[in-house]
Formats: structure tokens, C-alpha cells, sequence
């Protein structure tokens, strides 16, 4: 006994994704201190950010007076961005410094070197000069 069976289908090209909109994106974001992930369309992380308001920070890389070459050419990559929320400066300081170690994003300069870290003193007398 022999079966035949029908041609198969033919896959269904997938949706292209969104295109990303910077405008509605930086809309939906906190006056709230965090950090940022910028990923390229291929999912690669290009840049971690840290800031104490993520809506004033993130919206300032998609004004139309951008000047630096590098903050261009890195803005015109952008295919989504990822934010966590952190609940003060500080907790998003370290939190992009091990991202950035972690990850090594391509326009992260800083903080690349394994020799430095970043440190906080704290002390419970009074700062004197």
C-alpha cells in the first residue's frame, strides 16, 4: 500500500520586523536613573549606558543636532534598545560596568580595561576637605 502525500507547503516569509521608532520609544521611558542596551538589527549589543533620567538621556541621542561622527554612525544602527530601571545612580553605575565587561559593546570605550575598576568608598563620618 502506497500513501502519497501532498506537495509541502511553501514556509511563509516572516514579517519584517518594526522599524524602530526612537520618537514613541524615548516617550515611554521614566525620569527614573537606569541603564540602556542599544542592539543592532543582527541582535549584537553595540552600546550599555547608564542614566539618572533615562528619558532626558536616551532622547538625547535622536535630536537632529547630534554632533559626533561616532554617536551618528552608532544612532543609525539602532534596532531596538533595552532598559532596566535600577533604583539610584549608583546601582547604575555598577550595573553598566559589568555589562560592559560582560558584553564588550563595539562603541564602549571606557571601562574596557580588566586592570581598573570603579570603586565607592563609604564611611560614616562626615567628608572633609
Amino acid at each position: 500500500m502506497t500513501t502519497t502525500l501532498p506537495p509541502p507547503a511553501e514556509a511563509a516569509p516572516e514579517p519584517s520586523p518594526e522599524p524602530f521608532d526612537p520618537k514613541g520609544f524615548v516617550a515611554t521611558l521614566p525620569m527614573r536613573p537606569g541603564v540602556y542596551r542599544m542592539f543592532a538589527a543582527d541582535g549584537e549589543l553595540i552600546y550599555v549606558g547608564k542614566a539618572r533620567q533615562l528619558k532626558q538621556r536616551v532622547g538625547s541621542y535622536f535630536r537632529a543636532d547630534l554632533m559626533a561622527p561616532k554617536v551618528v554612525a552608532m544612532v543609525r544602527q539602532i534596532a531596538r534598545i533595552e532598559v532596566t530601571l535600577t533604583r539610584s545612580d549608583t546601582e547604575a553605575l555598577l550595573l553598566e560596568y559589568n555589562l560592559i565587561k560582560q558584553h564588550r559593546p563595539h562603541y564602549n570605550v571606557l571601562l574596557k580595561d580588566d586592570k581598573t575598576f570603579p570603586y565607592l568608598r563609604l564611611s560614616l563620618t562626615a567628608f572633609r576637605v
